[in-house]
């Protein structure tokens, strides 16, 4: 008798989509809140801390950005490559941002933009100037596949750390805390003008760093509470890898209760390759995964 083929499951859909913006304005006169909207936001698994996507900006004369079609198998790395294969003239900018709320009634998710000086302008903080009601990107994720889950309150403790450009992230890690758990927070911004609510159940302490104040001289210099600590360290990429190393070497804090991540670089941005460092990171990044395992 012949065989009946095994069965296999369809992989899940990429989590790819176009979104619409539906609202716009400034939490900050440095940052502006950005209103998405899509009806395939509304079931989506969003919930959680820390949810990064990867946002696609058209090109100059782009009503909206040039992507593929999401793979047929789900298939990440094979859209990427063909995400890759568009020239440069046409392919869109990408760049990692973490999604501040999600709102299911309304099929809409809010991205906080960080608008940098006028000198340093790169294609994102270009678009976040001029962002209006209508405009089209594209969206990719979240997905566990670049961004796993985090657990603000795994630890007795917890420490965030982050510059403006973290500092949605580390809203969302605060709005995590569970009623009366511990934390502290350091955060470095440009001014007083720059400080925003967290709000949060949890016992938060937040101290606010300004112009040249140093996120890694104010941990080294910080009085820990009792317990063991779980931390979350993101921002630029140097500075977050010193301060890992602090915790590690320093205050003898498990790596593997330690989430890290560069969101920038100076004089780089995402689309300049890798340098040493970064590669060093990533490999420090599979290490404590591998840890976790």
């Amino acid at each position: 008798m012949p065989t009946t083929p095994a069965s296999h499951s369809p992989a899940p859909p990429l989590p790819l989509r176009r979104v619409t913006v539906t609202a716009v304005r400034r939490v900050t006169p440095r940052m502006v809140r950005v209103t998405l909207g899509d009806p395939s936001l509304a079931g989506a698994p969003l919930a959680g801390p820390d949810r990064q996507v990867k946002l696609y900006f058209p090109r100059p004369g782009q009503s909206e950005p040039v992507l593929p079609a999401p793979d047929p198998d789900g298939d990440v790395m094979r859209w990427y490559a063909a995400y890759a294969a568009i020239p440069e003239a046409r392919r869109p900018w990408m760049r990692s941002y973490t999604l501040r709320s999600h709102d299911p009634a309304n099929a809409t998710v809010d991205v906080d933009l960080l608008l940098h000086g006028d000198a340093d302008d790169g294609p994102a903080t270009r678009w976040a100037r001029n962002a209006r009601v209508g405009d089209v990107l594209g969206m990719f994720g979240p997905s566990d596949y670049f961004a796993p889950p985090v657990d603000p309150a795994s630890g007795d403790w917890t420490l965030l750390v982050a510059d403006a450009c973290a500092l949605p992230a580390l809203a969302t890690l605060a709005a995590a805390l569970p009623p009366g758990h511990r934390a502290l927070a350091y955060v470095h911004v440009a001014d007083t003008a720059e400080e925003q609510p967290l709000p949060t159940e949890g016992r938060l302490t937040v101290h606010w760093l300004h112009g040249e104040s140093s996120p890694e001289d104010a941990v080294r210099a910080a009085a820990f509470p009792a317990g063991r600590p779980y931390a979350w360290l993101a921002g630029e990429a140097a500075t977050v890898r010193a301060l890992r190393r602090h915790l590690i070497e320093e205050r003898n804090i498990d790596r593997r209760a330690i989430d890290f991540a560069g969101y920038w670089r100076r004089k780089l941005t995402q689309d300049d390759a890798p340098t040493r460092e970064d590669l060093a990171e990533a490999q420090e990044r599979l290490a404590a995964l591998s840890d976790d395992t």
